[in-house]
This record gives structure tokens, sequence and C-alpha cells, in this order.
């Protein structure tokens, strides 16, 4: 079930199942357009609650707590997949939810996502589904080495998965089999890892540029807008990507990871249900932001073309870069940094992240370089 809200009017409450960076920059957008925001999360003093009207402190999952939410806001939206869709389905017969469930209901188990990118007619990675540990061995010899080994549910920069280039990998990768089904997935020889938001109110559908991401350790490290490719391979990746939008009715933003190989083939690699990490570049460097796009397409205001205003780095600080960056604001009168409130700066964890926009790509990642923070 899906309800519409259309044209929610300034003054109104949104309400944000969430409360972690990326329910911040909601909340921002939000109350730039007249909103008022209110948000869920367990955690006191949590980036997105340091920006909002109000705080219910409650597990996701809490009934009674998203019932509460519900009655106190127009419209709720959730910031990230790992809400669940059981307690979510229960506040759906009195509560606004744009985007619906069936979306989350996808994005959270890989073997729907596929199932579903496959019915679309979406090119995906060969895989193979894993129930039992003796499944394995058959599925390698269809699948062939290198493949990747992934937990259906809950993965995510990197985690839930084991990379397998041979059967002396098969003993330590066991350690995911026995959390539940998995599936066992093809590895695509890629040339680029590219990504594209798209954003939805459910009757028009507007596309970012298609931009690429670096990682390291399975966590983003770096996009580039746009995406060093060529024109063709953009066109594609949007055309895909409004495809998948159209087939979800989709309100609010959809990131899209693709991988691009040499010889310019694309496959879909994982949908997230929000705005994204990689989408962050576009608060500076586009004429309208995801987080912008997204509440519009959740509140029912039409969405514009999306246009790059300038190129432009985004890189991530993590808590390992944190105080370093701090030097850097000095030093940086051209550089936009973001940080999120996190009260603890952990190794891995995403702390913010800044934006340059340039007119020389590669001048601007030798800068980036050159600070000596992100060796």
């Amino acid at each position: 079930m899906i309800n519409l809200v259309k044209s929610l009017k300034p003054g109104s409450v949104i309400g944000i199942v969430g409360g972690g960076q990326l329910g911040r920059m909601m909340a921002i957008s939000a109350k730039e357009m007249g909103f008022r925001v209110g948000v869920l999360d367990p955690t006191e003093d949590c980036p997105a609650a340091q920006v909002a009207d109000w705080h219910i402190v409650a597990a996701y999952d809490d009934i009674l707590a998203l019932q509460e939410l519900a009655k106190r806001c127009e419209v709720i939206t959730y910031e990230f997949e790992n809400v669940s869709v059981e307690a979510l389905n229960n506040i759906l017969p009195f509560a606004n939810v744009p985007q619906g469930t069936d979306l989350l209901a996808i994005t959270q188990d890989r073997l729907l996502e596929k199932s579903f990118l496959e019915d679309n007619n979406v090119v995906i990675a060969p895989y193979e589904v894993i129930i039992n540990p003796t499944d394995i061995q058959d599925a390698i010899d269809r699948i062939g080495f290198p493949c990747v080994l992934k937990t259906t549910r809950g993965g995510y920069d990197g985690k839930g998965q084991y990379v397998l280039y041979s059967t002396a990998d098969l003993a330590p990768s066991m350690n995911l089999l026995r959390e539940g089904t998995c599936e066992l997935e093809a590895w695509i020889p890629f040339e680029k890892e590219i990504s594209v938001m798209v954003a939805g109110n459910g009757e028009t559908y507007t596309t970012f540029p298609v931009v690429e991401n670096i990682h390291r350790n399975n966590i983003l490290h770096e996009t580039i807008a746009p995406a060093r490719v060529a024109d063709e391979v953009a066109e594609e990746a949007a055309r895909i990507a409004r495809q998948i939008a159209e087939a979800l009715n989709l309100r609010g933003c959809l990131a899209i990871e693709m991988f691009l190989t040499k010889a310019g083939g694309i496959y879909v690699n994982e949908l997230a249900p929000r705005p994204h990490n990689s989408g962050h570049y576009s608060i500076e460097a586009c004429n309208l932001s995801q987080f912008d796009a997204h509440i519009r397409g959740i509140c029912g205001w039409p969405l514009p073309k999306v246009n790059l205003l300038q190129e432009t780095i985004m890189v991530n600080i993590l808590g390992e870069h944190l105080a370093e960056t701090y030097d850097l604001i000095d030093l940086k009168a051209d550089w936009q940094f973001h940080y999120y409130g996190k009260k603890e700066a952990k190794p891995g964890r995403k702390m913010g992240h800044i934006t340059i926009l340039t007119e020389d790509l590669y001048e601007t990642l030798e800068e980036i370089y050159q600070t000596g923070i992100w060796d």
C-alpha cells in the first residue's frame, strides 16, 4: 500500500525514521522549504535530531513510537533501508509513507532485488542462491572464480560479503552461510564503479549526473562528477535509472550503483531507496540537491531537470581523517566542509565530507592526495 501526498504545504510536519547524516541533510532541506521536522532514532543527540524540531528516542521497529510519529506528522520517510518493513506496515493504514514499503522490502533482500531487476530486463551479474553449504560447490562450477559470496540481508560498506578467488577461500567464506541464505555472484571485471541518483514524485522523474565512485576498503572514498565516461555510457546509465524508477513508481530518491566494463557494458549492482553518499556532491554542484529532490518527491512537489553547475569532487571524511581535516579549514577557502555532528570518531566511520568545485578534475585529485590525509 502506498499513500501519495500531493503538494504538501510548507508548515506541515515531515517525520524521518533514522537520525544519521542522511536524515540530518534531509531535515536541513526540509527546513529550508518551510517544513517542520521530527526524527525517530534510538540515539540521543543524533545528527538529524540536532537540526530537527523534535526527536522521539526509540528503536526503529518500536511500533508504539512509530504510531506516535505518525500522529505528529503529515508524511513519513526513512533515511536508510534497515527500517522494519513489518513495523512500517503496521502504521500504513493511518500514516502517509509515500515511498511505501515494497521498495524497502526489495532493497533489504538481495534476492528480491535481483528478481525485481531481472523482471524489468535490467542487466545484473550472474548469480546462484546458496541455502546450504553443500550448494556452494555446484554454484561455483556454474559461476566460476573469482566470485563473491554475499548475505541476502544487512550488508553495507563491504560487510556481509566475501570474495572467493580459489577453493582455498571456501573454508573462511563459510562464516557468512551461518547467517542464513546467501547468494554467489560472478565477479564483474569492471573498469569503473558508477552511480546515478534518480528522484520521482510518483508522476515525473528526474536523474542526476552519472558519477564515478572510488572505494577504499569497500567504503566510498571519492565521488567524481561527472563520471569520466563516454556520453553514450552516461546516457545509457541514466536511461536504466529512469526505467527502474518508473517500474517502482518512485517517490523520493533512489541510488543505483553500477559496474562499467572496459567494453562499455553496464551491470546494476545495488539499489538504495534514499539519498546516498555518492550524491552528496549535489548540494553545491547542482541546481537541485539530492536531499531537496527527496523532500520534493515525498511531498508531491514538481521536480525540475537537474543540471551539473561545475565539475566536482566529493571526498569522505572518516574517523581516522577527522582531526587532520580541521587543519584544512584555514587553508582551503574553496573547499566546502560538511561535518555530521557525531560524538565519537571511529576508524571507518563517516564523520563528514568535503566538496570541491573545480575546473580541472585531475589537478584537484592531486591536490587532495597532496594533503597526505587520505594516503
